[in-house]
């Protein structure tokens, strides 16, 4: 490929990592939770360090790498671009870990001669080209990658350039590194791979069009789908596996002939219900890649329809979770309360696993801890003494808070993470009164009372902001399993009356926002896990607890800790299942509300028994992005018949970025709603790319269409009309192949409508959905049904006569009830 201005250098060979621990003297922070951390305006810059980063800093900043002697290229892993403009080898790591390594490509000049290149790295890195250091950058910036721009000789034919290159990793880490063609003599991209270049061709091709056959299997064979063949017989391994968070993974070998347009790769019900990453590594004719792939695997059809009596339901989620939920301390917990041999041998594995990330102070230590400590207080005679005694000595060590000492990566700063760690200091210094704990030097009576004051200061905080990840599906069974863990064991009838008041409110935000047990509505922090699913969130599986609607995923946070507290533990709460499911056809609710610290998110959900759909009012428009979602909907009552718009963070699928390509924005969109009508208009910035685009599922749709600007579809009475400000593409091959709805350019407005309809066409003639933008920036749609709707550029929507400002919600929230097609709307109640 010729090399022109701003070209990247996209093919590499990238050295085993070499991954080791960094220590720094174990040290106190200064800080306090942060519930706006993720409201970043610089381009998700998060503005939080910890000791390890500020070592790093003062060890690497501004300082010239050591030049290095070249590494053995002999086992190094082949990358091919994905679409990237980077070498992407982000991920997750779980304590501070100085990862360095090499990567290499190459280019071909025809002359030799002088060029100009541009060098990016978030750590620190260093250049050599033919062997020779030429440049390097050292800006040591945690996730926010810095350029510098270098002149270096070439040689008429190929030149090797290889970067040494490293970075400090604290939990989510982008592990990028750029290298651009800026100008110089006429040269091509090549590559350093030992395999032909037309075969390297031909498996990018390959790679880039295969495919799952399903994104959502609910007992069906898994089968691979290959539009672009391989040209030579391939074998090799696939890895299924959670996120990030996951504990328990299987692996699999493949084999795929010459030639084949299909492979299979297993059954769907020998896997956990989950969504799970399939990562391939094939070898094709001695040349060996990696790619990831990723899909719902459901056990819905299995488990069949839920009890109508909610004590069979409760016995029923605690005995799905000891039986099937994997391997986290939350099934420990549903294995002590089943108590039969099989799962308290389980719970003895599990516990055992889970140990040393604890007493290691790992990030997300935390969410294992709270449920640790349930089953160690609650049912300690169920436990081993050595089991019990190895976890009393985790509980003396670890580091509840910031102003202890240590040396780890938790996450302090965020409300749900908060939560916890007050959480386990109340209760572990209630259970180890006389104990001294050794990073505080407290006595557990002490830690404890301390945990009580932090405990009532997050409940002021909640009660007046709520949820700072606002309404996120990842995020409630995170708050409700300190809330549950509080209910049932606090001491204090005070915590314990809070904790239960939370967990009521947030069921009800819940209830609110479902659809027929799934949640539906705009979201502070997504991940493409909990997007791209719909019968294995958490959330669904609560509602089929408390509402009879719904399955359940393997990854639980909080279910078994609900389930105990309304079996074990006098937690009642009111039956919310019409609100939750709603199946009135005649009429439709409409919950405004607002979340977050100053109501920071405003937030507007309509639903009707075929459709459901929520969005973000007036949340930083033009404002880079994290991994908020601003609008999702729902329509039918098939789970995964759900829709939302964004514009993608990075071009890798199944990445790690913060936005990635389905969780966030890269721009947060003008997102404006009334009832079944929605505007959603994108102003990105050049840095980001190049297209918005859509979820649209067509193997969850009765029936769908699209045609130019617009697109169709239909589950069951429900259907959803999407038009667009220029033609839309549907993806035909690669990950998202039959899900996306592409919208080329950072400046595309889109329209959705849903309703009721058994004629999609027909419904489609009735909605033109023709916006007029005008010179305020009021975009007008008139509606077959609404008449004209005003979406004024302060945020105000004005339609039927009615006038509404998100300036005007409330914490508590208005809830109306109101003909679903045309009428008068009446308050039915507050919050």
């Amino acid at each position: 490929m010729p090399l022109s201005a701003g070209t990247p250098l996209s093919y590499w060979q990238v050295t085993t990592l070499t991954q080791t621990p960094y220590d720094v003297a174990d040290a106190p922070m200064e800080g306090e939770m942060d519930s706006t951390f993720f409201l970043t305006k610089d381009k998700n810059w998060i503005p939080h360090t910890y000791p390890c980063r500020t070592a790093y800093i003062e060890e690497v900043r501004g300082k010239e790498p050591l030049t290095r002697p070249m590494p053995d290229w002999g086992g190094a892993r082949n990358v091919l671009p994905t679409g990237s403009t980077f070498l992407d080898l982000s991920g997750f790591w779980f304590r501070a870990t100085r990862v360095e390594g090499w990567a290499r490509s190459v280019i071909h000049a025809g002359q030799a001669g002088t060029a100009r290149l541009k060098l990016g790295i978030c750590g620190a890195a260093k250049l050599y080209v033919n062997g020779d250091p030429v440049a390097w950058l050292s800006p040591a910036t945690r996730n926010a990658m810095d350029e510098v721009e270098f002149d270096t000789d070439l040689v008429a034919g190929a030149n090797e350039l290889a970067i040494w290159f490293e970075d400090l990793c604290e939990r989510d880490a982008v592990l990028r590194t750029a290298l651009s063609w800026i100008s110089g003599p006429e040269t091509e991209a090549g590559h350093s791979f030992a395999a032909d270049p037309a075969l390297v061709t031909q498996v990018e091709g390959a790679l880039a069009a295969m495919h799952l056959d399903r994104k959502r299997y609910d007992g069906e064979d898994i089968d691979l789908i290959l539009p672009r063949p391989f040209p030579a017989p391939v074998s090799g391994k696939v890895r299924i596996s959670g996120h990030f968070m996951s504990h328990d993974h299987t692996e699999l070998r493949i084999d795929i002939p010459t030639g084949a347009d299909r492979v299979r790769i297993g059954p769907s019900g020998d896997l956990p219900a989950d969504y799970r990453y399939f990562d391939f590594t094939l070898t094709c004719d001695g040349f060996t890649v990696d790619t990831r792939l990723g899909a719902e695997i459901s056990h819905r059809g299995s488990l069949g329809p839920a009890s109508a009596d909610p004590a069979a339901r409760i016995e029923e989620a605690i005995s799905w979770i000891a039986r099937n939920a994997e391997s986290d301390t939350e099934t420990t917990l549903a294995c002590a309360a089943f108590g039969d041999g099989r799962a308290l041998a389980r719970a003895d594995e599990i516990i055992t696993a889970a140990l040393p990330g604890i007493e290691a102070c790992f990030d997300c230590a935390d969410f294992a801890l709270v449920p640790l400590l349930w089953t160690r207080i609650a049912y300690a005679d169920r436990l081993s003494d050595g089991l019990r005694a190895r976890i009393d000595a985790a509980t003396l060590h670890f580091r509840y808070w910031m102003d202890e000492p240590g040396n780890d990566v938790q996450w302090y700063f965020s409300e749900n993470h908060a939560l916890l760690f007050h959480t386990a200091a109340y209760l572990a210094g209630h259970l180890l009164p006389e104990a001294r704990f050794v990073r505080s030097g407290r006595t557990g009576a002490e830690q404890s009372r301390i945990g009580h004051d932090r405990l009532m200061a997050w409940f002021d905080h909640f009660e007046a902001a709520e949820m700072a990840e606002f309404n996120s599906a990842t995020y409630f069974p995170i708050d409700l399993k300190g809330m549950t863990a509080l209910h049932a064991l606090a001491h204090d009838p005070q915590i314990r009356e809070r904790a239960g008041r939370a967990i009521a409110r947030l069921v009800h935000i819940v209830a609110n926002s479902a659809h027929h047990g799934v949640i539906t509505g705009a979201q502070g922090r997504s991940y493409e896990h909990s997007l791209c699913t719909a019968d294995t969130l958490e959330l669904t599986g609560m509602a089929r607890l408390l509402w009879g609607q719904g399955s359940f995923g393997a990854h639980v946070n909080c279910l078994a800790q609900l389930a105990l507290c309304l079996r074990d533990h006098g937690l009642v709460l009111p039956d919310l299942s019409a609100t939750a499911c709603w199946a009135d056809d005649a009429q439709a609710q409409e919950w405004m509300f607002q979340q977050g610290q100053n109501g920071f998110a405003r937030l507007y959900h309509y639903k009707t028994s075929e459709t459901a759909m929520g969005s973000a009012a007036l949340y930083r428009w033009g404002e880079w992005g994290y991994q908020e979602t601003l609008i999702q909907a729902r329509i039918g009552r098939e789970p995964s018949a759900q829709v939302w718009i964004n514009h993608p963070g990075e071009i890798i699928q199944s990445g790690f970025g913060r936005p990635s390509f389905w969780g966030g924005s890269a721009s947060v969109p003008r997102v404006q709603q009334y009832r079944d009508l929605a505007v959603v208009k994108f102003d990105g910035d050049p840095a980001q790319p190049g297209f918005t685009h859509a979820w649209f599922p067509t193997q969850s749709f009765d029936e769908w269409a699209v045609d130019g600007r617009r697109a169709l579809a239909r589950s069951g009475a429900g259907v959803v009309l999407l038009s667009a400000s220029a033609p839309l593409g549907l993806s035909r091959q690669g990950g998202s192949a039959g899900h996306e709805l592409r919208l080329e350019g950072r400046d595309g407005l889109w329209i959705m409508r849903l309703g009721h309809a058994g004629d999609l066409q027909g419904f489609a003639a009735r909605h033109e959905l023709m916006p007029v933008i005008g010179p305020d920036g009021t975009i007008r749609v008139k509606d077959a049904d609404y008449g004209e709707v005003l979406f004024r550029p302060d945020g105000v929507v004005e339609a039927e006569g009615r006038r509404l400002d998100p300036r005007d919600w409330t914490l508590e929230g208005e809830r109306r009830v109101m003909p679903r097609v045309a009428g008068d709307t009446r308050l039915e109640e507050r919050g």
